[in-house]
């Protein structure tokens, strides 16, 4: 089978909406490239090219057309409000196709002691370093969205030996994998999308911790996720939806546990906010990454970390 490689090239405050396009339309994956290669925590910067390029794939298949016109059209109504490239088009071999995507990741150094390592490529921990080995396949999380940076960043600092966690919309489960290797005792992830189900279930299964972190297909309020039983929440998701589920998060986490809300844009922060408030909980900190936010707060009224 031949495949159709679309690409365009966004600022990156637009790269959600069209990766949601070409995800919902697309067939083999979404990958983003943003500059890398530097590292805040010794003081590098980026060297000021913040474009980034959106890419997708269409299987050359009956179903090409109709998926082609429909990207086309949502890349055109994002160009009315954005100054971004036009939709460029590519033609690729189905061994091309399989290993072309796998080259927009690479080893990626998250927080302190995390790492995220393509499942493909080699790395050599240095001592301490949590290596986690991910294939995101078609679902999302690879570490690369400041979203995903962020809130493991927080699990980093917040997650201790024996403490459980939920993970809502855990798409490729590299959340669910980093509180795992962080110490925690038993994971509940759950996500709507049943292909990043299978895909979040095979990246568990590669980084050895089936027998910490459960996987299931749903979103909240779910029977499985009982109230009070988590010591921290975590999701990934978009205001909205982390708006509609925050007093379920609330609720399933113990008082003075920790919520980390994350997907949201800078624009969005104070609905999100309000809603945690309305659940009764306490915001602790806003960390903010370029246009996106991840609020943390405590449940219940509690502070956390006391």
């Amino acid at each position: 089978m031949k495949w159709l490689e679309l690409s365009v090239r966004t600022p990156p405050e637009f790269v959600e909406p069209l990766s949601q396009i070409f995800y919902r339309y697309g067939h083999g994956g979404v990958a983003v490239e943003q500059e890398g290669g530097f590292n805040p925590d010794e003081g590098e910067t980026p060297s000021g090219d913040e474009w980034a390029v959106v890419t997708t794939y269409l299987p050359m298949n009956a179903s090409l057309d109709e998926r082609r016109s429909r990207i086309d059209v949502g890349v055109r109504l994002v160009a009315h409000v954005c100054d971004i490239s036009p939709l460029q088009e590519r033609v690729v071999e189905e061994e091309e196709w399989q290993n072309s995507w796998k080259e927009h990741f690479h080893v990626l150094r998250v927080s302190r002691r995390i790492t995220i390592c393509p499942t493909w490529r080699e790395h050599t921990p240095g001592e301490g370093e949590i290596v986690i080995m991910l294939d995101p396949g078609m679902a999302f999380g690879t570490g690369h969205h400041p979203t995903t940076r962020m809130c493991m960043e927080r699990l980093d600092a917040l997650v201790a030996p024996g403490m459980d966690v939920l993970d809502v919309g855990c798409g490729s489960g590299v959340l669910s994998i980093t509180a795992a290797r962080l110490g925690a005792r038993h994971v509940f992830g759950l996500e709507i999308d049943s292909v990043a189900v299978n895909v979040a279930k095979q990246n568990v299964r590669d980084n050895g911790v089936e027998h910490t972190v459960r996987v299931l297909h749903g979103t909240l309020p779910h029977a499985d996720a009982r109230a009070g039983a988590y010591d921290i929440a975590v999701a990934n998701i978009s205001a909205k939806v982390v708006s509609e589920i925050a007093s379920h998060m609330a609720a399933a986490v113990r008082p003075g546990g920790v919520l980390i809300a994350s997907g949201i844009l800078l624009e969005n922060k104070d609905r999100v906010a309000q809603a945690l408030a309305a659940a009764g909980a306490e915001l602790e900190q806003t960390l903010v990454d370029g246009d996106w936010v991840t609020l943390v707060a405590s449940a219940q009224g509690g502070r956390y970390g006391e």
